[in-house]
């Protein structure tokens, strides 16, 4: 099975936001079909909470035994529990809070008001990480990873001229003065992302357009962050016709 990347085009971000909610669920019963479980990633943005809400108002997600599903997130802002800037909140209203799920189903980062330090939550994740590992690696092999992509071509809190897109001796960073704020955060890191069976990245506009195109054409890791993430069966690039202004024509399969 290949494992190239693929860019999917859809014409506006709601047709994008439907589409993607589709196949979630359609390789979400696909998978529970073969395994017990299944481990996703979850990210935060306005599509990575459009692609929930798409899910959550889908008569098709009543087929899913959701409680058998785990969910986590690839990057988390540094601030309390509850606060409107963290991920965890964005997709809990988006779609996991509809489901009713069992709270160990849930695998949020720590907050920051949860008595621990920036370094003591990083190692926190990592542990909970842990208590999934599978095939000898300290964190589970994540059937689907959602990622969302910056302007500056950043995933999850992976940034450009950073050090955080070269650690590969640890699941989990703590995140400092990043470029965009807050300025403190967690992240996942590359090892662990490109470990999933599937990467797929969401991501709408015309400033997206740039950094899609580099990524593609072989630019950096250390440049273009996003250009260093492969899945290991699938990577795929579902876009907006904006975002996608700048791809090969060669690379693109359009959705419509």
């Amino acid at each position: 099975m290949t494992n190239e990347r693929r860019v999917l085009v859809h014409p506006d971000k709601e047709t994008l936001a439907g589409a993607v909610a589709a196949r979630f669920i359609t390789k979400v019963l696909d998978l529970l079909d073969a395994q017990e479980t299944v481990h996703v990633v979850l990210t935060g943005g306005s599509m990575g909470g459009a692609v929930l809400e798409a899910v959550r108002e889908s008569p098709a997600r009543q087929s899913v035994d959701w409680e058998r599903l785990h969910f986590w997130w690839g990057d988390e802002r540094w601030v309390p529990d509850g606060d409107a800037d963290r991920n965890d909140r964005l997709s809990r209203e988006a779609l996991l809070d509809a489901l009713q799920l069992p709270a160990g189903n849930i695998h949020a980062f720590p907050a920051s008001d949860q008595g621990l330090s920036l370094d003591e939550a990083a190692d926190a994740y990592a542990a909970e990480l842990a208590r999934f590992g599978a095939e000898g690696l300290p964190h589970p092999v994540f059937d689907i990873v959602f990622l969302g992509v910056g302007p500056d071509g950043h995933i999850a809190s992976l940034f450009p001229h950073r050090s955080g897109i070269q650690v590969v001796d640890r699941p989990v960073i703590a995140v400092r003065e990043s470029p965009k704020p807050p300025p403190e955060r967690l992240s996942l890191t590359r090892p662990v992302i490109n470990a999933s069976q599937r990467v797929w990245l969401v991501l709408a506009g015309a400033d997206k357009a740039s950094a899609l195109g580099l990524a593609l054409a072989g630019a950096s890791r250390d440049e273009v962050p996003v250009a260093g993430i492969k899945g290991r069966r699938r990577t795929v690039f579902f876009v907006d016709r904006d975002a996608a202004a700048e791809v090969p024509e060669a690379l693109i399969a359009r959705d419509y």
